[in-house]
This record gives structure tokens, sequence and C-alpha cells, in this order.
């Protein structure tokens, strides 16, 4: 894990891929790039997802397998600080979920943090509609409370909209927790959110936090993925975003997540070097 900053070439090409490969390579090594903004811009966002895509294609001809969709940017603080009016979504893959693993491997992570949210499991497709919060809801099989470990090629998280979006929206990796509840059984605002580090409460909100409403998320997310031609589909996790700040990931941490009415997600990192 390490922040030293690799270089953004300076030299000739398609900015668009020019800057994927410097993501990919700063993925590739460990060491962690500077901000790809210098190549496609401060507030380029469709330059930005063009580059995630290209990413993400890279990632599925290598194997790599799409689970899902993650949304960020949901708290308006964070939308003011990077100038944004909407969050913005990454893919997930299976090899990110590391639900049920004794220690997450720090190897594998540049500069994490992490978040305590709620996922949710579709049972439905969200290609046809209005997809308003009211609308989704039925689309949803269950929601689980989750971790999400976000992470950033970008050094010392010197980001712009740009650069956390070409960045797949600053993604790393996952925890789910088992307890699986229906929408009949639980309502995603009025969650309270409780996040410990090595025992210390260091984070804590609720779903309010996320849009009003991590089902209006949801929504955003469904308009979003189908007007990129890329709808989401029954069986695919979303998770909906932040429930309260993030929180910085050192050597051996242990996190805890309490969610009210979902109960408790955990995650241990391991010593540095270990996996």
């Amino acid at each position: 894990m390490t922040t030293a900053a690799s270089r953004v070439s300076d030299g000739p090409g398609d900015p668009v891929l020019e800057a994927a490969a410097v993501l990919a390579r700063a993925q590739a090594t460990g060491r962690a790039t500077e901000p790809v903004r210098a190549l496609l811009g401060d507030d380029d966002v469709s330059a930005a997802y063009a580059v995630q895509r290209e990413l993400c294609r890279l990632r599925t001809a290598r194997g790599a397998i799409v689970v899902g969709r993650k949304i960020g940017l949901t708290s308006p603080a964070v939308q003011r600080q990077l100038g944004v009016d909407q969050p913005d979504f990454g893919v997930l893959f299976a090899d990110m979920d590391v639900s049920g693993r004794e220690e997450i491997p720090l190897d594998r992570l540049l500069q994490p943090k992490v978040e305590a949210e709620i996922a949710f499991v579709l049972a439905e497709d969200l290609v046809d509609g209005e997809l308003d919060a009211a609308g989704v809801r039925a689309a949803v099989g269950y929601a689980v409370a989750a971790l999400e470990i976000v992470d950033s090629r970008i050094a010392d998280w010197d980001i712009t909209i740009t650069d956390t979006v070409a960045d797949n929206a600053s993604s790393g990796l996952f925890v789910l927790a088992d307890r699986k509840l229906t929408l009949d059984e639980i309502e995603p605002k009025e969650v309270r959110m409780r996040l410990y580090r090595d025992g210390e409460l260091v984070s804590e909100g609720e779903g309010a936090a996320c849009l009003g409403d991590p089902l209006a998320a949801l929504a955003w997310l469904a308009r979003t993925a189908r007007d990129f031609g890329e709808p989401l589909r029954a069986g695919q996790i979303i998770l909906s975003g932040a429930l309260g700040p993030m929180v910085p990931v050192a050597p051996g941490n242990r996190f805890r997540a309490e969610l009210s009415g979902f109960g408790e997600v955990s995650a241990t990192f391991s010593a540095k070097g270990e996996s």
C-alpha cells in the first residue's frame, strides 16, 4: 500500500485511452498516480465515464465478471466539495467481494478507506417505467448491511469529479453481511449507522444521509444506467452510498458497523504486506 505517485504522461494520443492506461498501470504496480484531470479536464464527466468503460472493458477481457454497481457522491457535502450536483457510479466485479474473509489483504489496495452503507440485491431488471424510488422498491429482492472499502489510484486522494469517475468511482472492495431483509422488513431511510474502528466510534449517520433515501439513490442509478445503455439486471448487487463519513484504514485495523435492523457487518485488515 503506497501513495507514491507515478507521473501522468505528457505524450500525444487519445486522452481517454491514455488516462485508462495511467490508471491501469497504477493499479497493476501499486503506485498511485497524479490526477488524470491533467488529461481529461476538471469537469468533463463524459470523458471520465469513457475512461471508466475502457477500464471495465480491459478488465472483463481478462475474465473479470460484473456483479453490480456502486453509487458514490451521495452526500450533499461531498458533492459541494467536488463541484457537482448529482452522484456518480462505478462497476462492481466478483473479485471485489471479500465477504467472509478472515482478513482483507492490504496488498490489494493503495490508500483504502471504509464506509458503511446498505446494499440492495435486485430480484428484477430495472429497465422500463419511471424508475422513481417507489418504482424501484418492488425490484429489490433483499437488502443487507455492507462495508465498502473505497480506494483511489490518485495519489493522496487529490481528486475532482473527473478523477474519481474515471477511476471507477474510487472503487476497491466490499463486504456484505449475512442477514438478508426484504423491504417489508426494513425502511432504508430510517436506518441508523455506527462505524467502529478497533472499538472506537469513528463515523455515524443514517439512511436519510444518502440522497434523502437509499432507494432514491438506487432510482437515480437505475435511470442513469438505462440512459447509458447498460440497465441494472436481476441478481446484481448495488452499493447504495455511504451513511456517514469514510474512515482511513491502517494495517491491522478491525472495522465493525452497526446498522439498526440489520445487525452488524465487519472487516479486519491484514498487517502491511500480509495477504
